[in-house]
């Protein structure tokens, strides 16, 4: 399965954005489409727009997404909630495994043993 995020950038990010689009479009009014025509139009446009987006993140609590990730979520993800799965039987065996085998202390071991019963 696949999971859409969609993100936008930080409110620092945005502002900084905002000034340097800004920067752009006065470049593009008084330099570029004197000089450059149709182009210095374009060029004026694209800065007004890149403004105007970051001046809303920057702004707003909302925003505009600029990002977007795509996640994939695997069955067979080793994240540690698969003991949580299982029967609380199978859970204590591997505790007591554990413990005999010398990979977890008595404490640890009644502790976590105190938790798996708990949640019976």
């Amino acid at each position: 399965m696949q999971r859409r995020v969609k993100m936008k950038p930080g409110k620092g990010n945005s502002l900084a954005g905002m000034v340097v689009g800004i920067i752009f479009c006065l470049l593009g009014i008084f330099m570029v489409i004197p000089t450059m025509g149709i182009f210095g139009v374009f060029w004026t446009g694209m800065a007004l727009v890149i403004t105007v987006i970051n001046g809303i993140n920057a702004f707003s609590e909302d925003g505009l997404a600029t990002h977007e990730i795509y996640i994939e979520d695997t069955p067979n993800q080793d994240s540690g909630s698969s003991a949580d799965k299982e029967d609380p039987e199978t859970r204590l065996r591997s505790l007591k495994r554990l413990r005999e085998e010398g990979l977890i202390t008595e404490e640890e071991y009644e502790t976590r043993r105190k938790e798996i019963i708990q949640e019976i």
